[in-house]
């Protein structure tokens, strides 16, 4: 046989271990690969703080960067520290022979293993646990910077007289350093004990002692640690009890101590503070006794007080001596987290009032309140939620632009220099519109261009809004602007800018005209360690080698104004809308921020994603930071980003807010003082939406400020939901000009309705002064109805809209024609003690690609018009000089149905009267099964009258409620 080793017969074969030249090969690409993932780590942190720098905020990225390193070195030492000097003692006091016993023969090849690399474990387990320690301390930066920058509050809370600034700033860093001590004791623990067990120190199934002295007193100690820091823990449960989450009968998210939680568990963690620090001496005098018998009755009586005291008694107080009385022994402790949470979110100042709620007509000046009607209000006709779509097919001009799908509500002043409403939306880019490539996306098709503004209260003859600001470039009331949007709503993809490429700026007569930016906004891509960065940054390639960058190229990225603010003020919660306003030639998105807490003692916690959300509520709209639970929030800071060059420029709005001030503290330089807000900019400034849905959400409840109907529930309310539409979100709030009762003139105001808790009656309706130039804003109003009123709530006033016969019969029209008819925003006025209700209805033609204004809505009290235009629908109603007939809705069945040539239509007419009869009769009777019943059998009447109407020579409807036809829709001028 040949000599498979080599020999004369055949060569050697050298097996298992390779070449130099493949060991070469292999070293060259473990340090590629090394060095591909350290520029990758090393691109995302340079991007960063390219863009930090770019927008003037490197400050931002410096702090938030040096505290997150700091965090992560001294804890991650700390860790590595305690774990490793535990190893290291634990080894050191091994004993010097282990018993000869199966159990540590067993062990001895562990032992014999691990004796040549004993130093590398030791670092490699403490770096691992030093590294995990440091990342989560890292995670803590805002923890700290509010703990070392903490501002008072200079309010105390009403148990332990502490200011909320220790419950705020103090309170979670003190439990965070508590947690991390309980991680390094358990970590030191359990390390210790596996060397002690490794080394003989501990055994389990040798013969004579269990443990070593040494082991005994090493082990004790570390407990005795545990133990004083389980102490510790006690003592702040005790604050803690102020702000711990827990469920009473009125109200879910309540905070705060109940009756059981101050006389049990309050006292029941004083006694276990003490029960815990007598343990954990007899654990630390173990290492003069060495035994383990004072320690573990000690921890065994300190487990059973935990049981018994901590647990079992408070649950015989609640049982015994809250329940059988629960509402007298708690209402010291509901009018605590009444006061606390109304503080918190800012409606301890909402003023309740009476409101009689009686729309009655009878004995009244039928023309001075039609006059009140048109003064009360400028009345918006132009829904924002419904309207995108003309803007989009009046103003759109090129398919690579767009509106939102929800426009905003503004206010501008006209020729005359009034200030009326106004509905705006910017024309931004839609690379759906273009043909898709890299260059168009990113350097050809860039920016947006102009601002289209149309009229709140009126449209033109066609029923289409009447705009104020149109054409491109546009023109109008705004004047003379820089019109380029480069950063928007909908402006999410990033743009190569200034460098040889040309960009679109807009058709014109002429054609395509090209524009190369010129703002200072965007991250140079002259250097090729940028270009590089950003490649990998992005994932695209071509940014490092294409020839359509050159010098003075720029990148644009972060590009939605929300985005910019978030990034910029990390430590702030963003609104949800973003609004647009043309202020001193420039196009600003102007948008809300938050400063918000967990840690308010008392106050009761809200969810902002929930309270926050409404029919109208989109992913573009929604509050950022959704999940956040929070039980206070003041919107303390007014932002503005330029849609042409991107600038963020943050202004301190709340200038009491401690929670800011601690802020600014910990970022200086990054807010400015109010004073700094120019005349122009406050034309603009409004209250914002989230935080009044916040406050509504939370006057459902705490509008009560007497603890036994609080705590009974019996005045508790609820948000409707949007009667228009379908998905039963709730109602959105709507920004009107309008006066409420005590007010002498119109100001701008964000509105919503209020039902009592499972019914449809209107009980409430809250209005807030959203002008920001207003001496009262932010001042909010509620006109409380009686409880025993039958004031239509707004689910209820669609219904009657939509089943009285005149509304149906023309709708019934419309739809028979494939027509789709949308309703509008209804509106809700308070009126001389009563309540006008105002709604747009709008019509999508066959072929129209956009809804117009048809019909307008309007009622009072029994009263229901349904007429072409406002002025109409209110002359109506009221039975002003020189109006049409009013015609009321049949509330009995006294009167009689139009008459007509055709038997057919009668009989419809007199059968869907007496559907709509039995109906208000099942309503009043709260009657809810035959009330479906006569809303089933008022549709099929309607359906016969449709058919009736159809084979009518005449084509009449037998409706006295309007004219159907293409007449004016403009509204009258409010």
């Amino acid at each position: 046989m040949p000599d498979r080793g080599g020999g004369p017969t055949g060569p050697r074969i050298r097996v298992g271990r390779p070449s130099r030249r493949v060991r070469t090969l292999l070293m060259t690409l473990g340090v590629l690969a090394g060095l591909a993932m350290l520029f990758v780590m090393f691109a995302g942190f340079w991007t960063d703080w390219l863009w930090y720098r770019s927008v003037d905020y490197a400050s931002v990225f410096t702090t938030t960067l040096g505290t997150k390193i700091g965090l992560f070195a001294v804890f991650g030492l700390l860790m590595a520290l305690a774990v490793g000097t535990n190893i290291w003692l634990a080894h050191r006091l091994r004993p010097p022979l282990s018993a000869m016993s199966m159990e540590q023969q067993s062990l001895d090849r562990y032992r014999m293993s691990i004796a040549p690399y004993k130093k590398w474990v030791l670092l490699a387990v403490s770096a691992l646990v030093g590294l995990v320690a440091g990342a989560s301390a890292a995670g803590q930066w805002r923890t700290w910077l509010q703990w070392v920058n903490s501002v008072p509050f200079g309010t105390k809370d009403p148990q332990f007289h502490k200011d909320v600034g220790f419950y705020t700033f103090d309170l979670p860093w003190y439990r965070f350093l508590l947690s991390f001590g309980f991680a390094a004791a358990v970590l030191s623990l359990i390390a210790a004990a596996l060397v002690h067990y490794l080394y003989g120190g501990l055994r389990l199934t040798s013969p004579g002692g269990r443990a070593t002295a040494a082991a005994t007193g090493h082990l004790s100690v570390l407990l005795g640690i545990f133990v004083t820091l389980k102490a510790v823990a006690y003592w702040l449960d005790r604050y803690g009890l102020a702000v711990k989450s827990s469920g009473l009968r009125s109200t879910d998210g309540w905070t705060g101590l109940r009756y059981v939680d101050a006389n049990a568990y309050l006292p029941a963690k004083t006694i276990l503070f003490v029960i815990a620090l007598i343990c954990a001496v007899l654990f630390f005098a173990t290492l003069w006794r060495r035994t383990w018998q004072l320690p573990v009755i000690g921890f065994g009586l300190m487990v059973l007080s935990a049981v018994l005291i901590g647990g079992l008694y408070p649950a015989i107080v609640q049982k015994f001596q809250v329940q059988p009385n629960e509402q007298a022994k708690e209402a010291p402790y509901i009018k605590k987290n009444i006061a606390a949470t109304r503080e918190a979110y800012g409606i301890d100042g909402a003023k309740v009032q009476e409101y009689e709620g009686r729309s009655d007509l009878k004995g009244k000046d039928r023309d001075k309140l039609r006059a009140q009607a048109a003064d009360t209000a400028s009345l918006r006709l132009l829904d924002p939620n419904l309207v995108s779509p003309a803007f989009q097919q009046e103003q759109q001009v090129r398919g690579y632009y767009q509106f939102p799908s929800t426009l905003d509500v503004d206010r501008y002043k006209d020729a005359s220099g009034k200030e009326q409403d106004t509905v705006i939306g910017l024309r931004e880019l839609n690379l759906k519109g273009v043909e898709r490539n890299w260059i168009n996306d990113h350097f050809k098709y860039t920016h947006g261009y102009g601002a289209i503004a149309a009229k709140g209260t009126s449209t033109d003859d066609a029923g289409a809004p009447e705009f104020t600001e149109k054409k491109l470039p546009t023109e109008g009331m705004l004047g003379r602007y820089e019109q380029r949007v480069y950063y928007g709503e909908k402006t999410t993809q990033y743009s190569i800018v200034g460098g040889p490429q040309k960009e679109l700026d807009h058709p014109s007569d002429k054609g395509e005209e090209s524009y190369t930016y010129r703002g200072k906004s965007g991250v140079s891509l002259s250097s090729p360690v940028n270009r590089a960065a950003y490649a990998v940054a992005f994932g695209e390639p071509q940014i490092l080698y294409s020839g359509a960058i050159g010098k003075g190229s720029k990148i644009l990225y972060n590009r939605t104004p929300k985005e910019r603010v978030e990034s910029v003020a990390p430590w702030l919660t963003i609104d949800g809308d973003a609004y647009p306003a043309v202020v001193d030639g420039r196009i600003q998105w102007i948008v809300d921020a938050y400063t918000t807490s967990n840690g308010y003692p008392y106050a009761s916690r809200t969810t902002l994603g929930d309270t926050t959300a409404d029919s109208l509520t989109t992913g573009q709209r929604a509050v950022v930071a959704q999940q956040n639970q929070v039980n206070y929030i003041r919107n303390s800071v007014k932002a503005t980003v330029d849609a042409y060059d991107g600038t963020v420029t943050l202004y301190q709005w709340d200038t009491k807010d401690p929670v800011l001030k601690t802020w600014m503290k910990s970022f200086p330089g990054t807010v400015k003082p109010r004073s700094a807000i120019s005349p122009a900019l406050m034309d603009h400034l409004r209250y914002p939406q989230d935080l009044f849905k916040v406050q509504r959400e939370l006057l459902t409840r705490y509008h009560v400020t007497d603890a036994g109907t609080f705590y009974t529930g019996s005045e508790r309310w609820q948000v409707p939901d949007d009667p228009t539409n379908k998905d039963g979100n709730a109602v959105p709030p709507y920004y009107l000009s309008m006066r409420m009762p005590g007010q002498d003139k119109q100001v701008f105001s964000l509105t919503t309705t209020f039902t009592p808790r499972n019914r449809p009656n209107l009980g409430a309706f809250m209005a807030v002064d959203a002008d920001a130039k207003s001496a009262g804003y932010g001042r909010i109003s509620i006109l409380k109805l009686p409880s025993e009123t039958t004031v239509w709530g707004p689910e209820q006033a669609q219904s009657k809209f939509s089943s009285y016969p005149a509304v149906a019969s023309e709708i019934n029209i419309w739809k028979r024609g494939d027509s789709e008819v949308q309703y509008g925003n209804l509106l809700t006025i308070p009126l001389d003690g009563g309540l006008l209700y105002v709604e747009p209805v709008y019509v999508r033609g066959v072929g129209s690609n956009y809804p117009l204004l048809k019909k307008v809505l309007v009622n009072y009290g029994e009263k229901i018009a349904f007429r072409d235009t406002l002025a109409d629908a209110l002359d109506e109603v009221f039975g002003a000089k020189g109006a049409a007939p009013a015609t009321p809705p049949p509330p009995t069945g006294t009167t009689k149905p139009p008459t007509t040539g055709n038997p057919s239509v009668q009989d419809a007419v007199k059968a869907a009267q007496e559907a709509f009869d039995a109906g208000q009769k099942a309503l009043e009777k709260q009657d809810w099964a035959a009330y479906g019943r006569a809303q089933a059998d008022l549709k099929a009447a309607l359906d016969r009258l449709g058919k009736a109407q159809s084979s009518s020579p005449s084509g009449q409807s037998g409706s006295q409620g309007g004219q159907s036809g293409q007449g004016s829709s403009q509204g009258s001028s409010q």
